[in-house]
């Protein structure tokens, strides 16, 4: 037996590599620094699971694939059958690799090869692969292949996320009990009610305290995250795709790629964890290095109500508040007048667009924006002319379709000539019309999803991975958001492919607060798309102030999504104010740390960015609801350099100033404060009392 060390951004994994069988995890979390070899053994030896009455023999290994032929009574890492008998393999590494950040092995066993790999990436984020090839001559049938690693036993809390239509990432918290426990998601997406990460703690651990681990799939259909905690051993976290039964058949030769699935640590809480991650999706060379332009998207503009007269107006109101792409949303192609039809016919409806596009494209071009488009390939209303061709196309069971969901259905993409018209369709439009920017939507859950008579998830995800592969080969320089009715597919599978996501259809700055804030755990603000919506939000039927609006998209890839013609003089003037001061400090929110801190006010949210050489940071408290203070609490300012000095200032464009006293602040009243870092972390500043729906948003920059 030999023990290695792997360790990268303060996170480490210590692996037991055995004479048989597959290694084992000895421990995942903080770096213990250089450890001899004679101490990595005797790790081994003393973390061995020890035989006890009623129990096994010998001490067994809790591999990196777990099964009941090594002993674990848990939910099982690989399960199966093969020509009909369970699979059981009694593992046997044939190859090895490894170097400071990980390792990847090939072994054998019973007429199947696996292909497995751990490694730490540059912010000690760990990805977890594995790979199943039958090498036999039956056939194989997977029910699960799932990644998993150990827990210390002194992680006993879990936090993960439901939700619903805009209402996406509610948190929910609960014990870490005892037993095989799995969130199960079966909408054929990622879903609204996604659990996005399984978190699991030390007791009481918060934004900025305690010690987690982290687990999020990357991928964007069916999933399961999972818990075990045994009596007989550790405690265990994962999470894998959801497969349902005969959906993964493997012929001789076959092979079953699991997504990647994403591991974090942290001893700081939450915001550690973020800070890993987001370090991690900005290192990938496909993220965005451009400046995320401020959109306009017209939806809840015009809605099905295309005109170029009133397009052309709203492109003009945009340009002269600094917007920098325009973005037509649902509407402009065949017999789209309302959700009920056209859906799957993606030509220029000719009766709305007698030019086709080249009209407003080329006035919108000219104002200097760019111009973006609405398309939701992967679905089709019955009431189209693709439907009454292609019957057959839907995904659904043999000779009847599914239940419809806001009158559409899915489209059986994995078919090749469904996913050659589709890609013919996206390619002439991007041909034809100087498009940047793709607004990718899916409206609905996949339902009995059948293709080629079984279950069919998988096979659908997989194809429009493919898809949006393909057409970003031939058009690398468009961008891509990903919608679905909101934010049902917010994962770092389709963010492999994407520019951003759609975070919900709630315009709701109220709302927006708690989805945001849940949303950045996972992905830094450049990914989140947010976006300035009427006075009267649709989806609550709540009125707010515009700078509250403006206040609450700070924190995001930002825009617009509301009727700017019908903006009063001073409305439009405090937009185009707040659009120069997003542009300013773009640059800090869009890589910079994001900190979220204790305010200790109910009904108040704190959310700031620092830059990572600690010289400037932006801070929001937002009131969403009134708290228990007649005065409130002194806002400390979490994440500056204790030994630097800070000038802090309001931002006035930023915030929601008629629902300040300022007088009753005296430093506000003067306009600044100048502090050391360590006394506006640990003592912080005096705010006024702000009333629901508020926020206050100060600026701190080091001096001297």
């Amino acid at each position: 037996m030999t023990v290695s060390i792997f360790r990268a951004g303060g996170a480490a994994l210590i692996v037991a590599f055995r004479e048989d069988g597959l290694p084992e995890v000895l421990h995942w979390g903080a770096d213990p620094g250089e450890v001899a070899e004679e101490g990595l053994r005797a790790l081994a030896g003393a973390s061995a699971r020890q035989a006890s009455s009623s129990a096994l023999d010998l001490p067994w290994p809790l591999t990196i694939l777990p099964t009941e032929r090594d002993g674990w009574a848990g939910r099982p890492g690989l399960s199966g059958t093969a020509d009909g008998a369970p699979l059981l393999p009694g593992w046997r590494v044939t190859d090895l690799g490894s170097d400071e950040r990980g390792f990847t092995l090939t072994a054998e066993a019973d007429g199947l090869v696996l292909e497995s790999g751990l490694r730490l990436d540059d912010a000690g984020v760990v990805r977890v692969d594995h790979r199943l090839v039958n090498a036999s001559a039956a056939p194989v049938a997977l029910a699960a292949l799932e990644a998993t690693l150990p827990l210390a036993e002194r992680a006993s809390e879990l936090l993960d996320f439901g939700g619903r239509w805009t209402r996406e990432r509610a948190p929910q918290r609960r014990p870490l009990a005892m037993g095989s426990h799995a969130r199960e998601s079966r909408r054929g997406r990622t879903g609204h009610d996604a659990p996005l990460l399984a978190v699991a703690g030390t007791p009481g651990f918060g934004d900025r305290s305690g010690e987690v681990w982290a687990v999020h799939l990357a991928w964007s259909g069916d999933a399961v995250y999972r818990t075990d905690r045994l009596p007989e051993g550790r405690s265990v976290l994962g999470a894998g795709e959801l497969l349902r039964p005969g959906e993964i058949e493997l012929g001789p030769g076959e092979s079953f790629s699991a997504p990647t699935t994403w591991f974090v640590w942290s001893d700081a809480g939450l915001d550690g964890v973020s800070a890993r991650l987001h370090r991690s999706l900005r290192a990938r060379d496909g993220h965005p290095r451009t400046a995320r332009p401020v959109v306009l998207n017209t939806w809840e503009a015009v809605y099905f109500a295309h005109d170029l007269g009133p397009l052309t107006a709203l492109a003009d109101a945009a340009a002269e508040v600094g917007v920098e792409r325009f973005v037509l949303d649902d509407g402009w192609f065949l017999g789209r007048r309302s959700d009920r039809s056209g859906l799957g016919d993606w030509e220029v409806d000719p009766e709305v667009w007698p030019d086709g596009l080249h009209a407003l494209i080329d006035h919108v071009r000219r104002t200097g924006m760019g111009f973006g488009l609405w398309v939701e390939p992967e679905m089709v209303n019955p009431d189209s002319e693709l439907a009454r061709a292609h019957p057959e196309w839907l995904l659904a069971p043999p000779g009847r379709a599914a239940r419809s969901w806001r009158h559409q259905h899915a489209l059986d993409v994995a078919r090749p000539e469904v996913a050659a018209w589709l890609l013919g369709r996206l390619d002439a439009l991007l041909v034809e019309y100087p498009i940047e920017y793709l607004k990718w939507d899916h409206n609905r859950d996949l339902l009995e999803a059948v293709h080629a008579g079984r279950a069919g998830v998988d096979a659908q995800t997989r194809a429009v991975y493919a898809l949006l592969d393909e057409l970003r080969r031939r058009h690398p320089s468009v961008e891509i958001e990903s919608c679905s009715s909101g934010g049902a597919r917010v994962d770092l599978g389709i963010l492999a492919r994407t520019d951003r996501v759609w975070a919900s259809d709630t315009n709701d700055p109220v709302e927006r607060s708690r989805i945001q804030r849940w949303t950045e755990l996972l992905l830094p603000p450049e990914l989140i798309g947010s976006h300035v919506g009427p006075a009267h939000a649709h989806t609550t039927d709540r009125v707010t102030d515009l700078r509250f609006r403006m206040a609450m998209t700070l924190f995001a890839s930002a825009g617009i999504e509301a009727d700017v013609t019908r903006f009063s003089e001073a409305e439009r003037s405090q937009l185009a104010e707040w659009i120069a001061e997003y542009k300013r400090l773009r640059p800090l929110v869009h890589t910079g740390e994001l900190v979220h801190g204790e305010t200790s006010d109910e009904g108040a949210a704190l959310t700031g960015v620092v830059a990572s050489d600690g010289s400037h940071a932006v801070y929001r408290l937002a009131r969403e609801t009134t708290g228990e203070w007649a005065v409130p609490p002194a806002l400390r300012l979490p994440g500056l350099a204790p030994d630097a000095t800070y000038r802090v200032r309001v931002i006035p464009a930023l915030t929601a100033a008629r629902f300040l006293d300022a007088e009753s602040v005296p430093w506000i009243a003067d306009g600044e404060v100048v502090l050391p870092g360590a006394l506006l972390g640990a003592v912080g500043v005096r705010t006024p009392l702000l009333a629901p729906a508020s926020a206050l948003v100060v600026e701190a920059v080091a001096v001297g």
